[in-house]
């Protein structure tokens, strides 16, 4: 019973999350957000009926990938023109750009 109780927070928490990170992905983009709303929305709806812990462990996991995909992967882009996309990458996607080195220095 208490394992049951830990996943429903868990599942609670990941559909919460998903949320969180599609209003910060898509922002801006109101047919995006209201695709990703509807989509989450229904793959919970689809599984709440499920009660195997292994099942519902590998729904999180996959929920989890997914959340975490969506954060670090997708960048939005605006059409200025019929063939021109700008990209908008969120602060937290942007990285320093560290340079490629063909020769490895050795420690000593």
């Amino acid at each position: 019973m208490r394992r049951a109780m830990g996943q429903a927070a868990k599942v609670l928490q990941l559909f919460k999350t998903l949320h969180r990170t599609r209003q910060q992905v898509f922002k801006n983009d109101t047919r995006a957000l209201e695709a990703a709303r509807i989509r989450i929305n229904e793959e919970f709806k689809s599984n709440k009926n499920e009660t195997s812990p292994k099942k519902i462990e590998e729904l999180i996991k996959i929920g989890s990938d997914v959340e975490l995909l969506l954060r670090t992967s997708v960048v939005q882009g605006i059409h200025t023109d019929h063939n021109t996309l700008k990209l908008v990458p969120r602060k937290d996607l942007l990285i320093e750009n560290v340079p490629y080195c063909d020769a490895p220095t050795q420690k000593q």
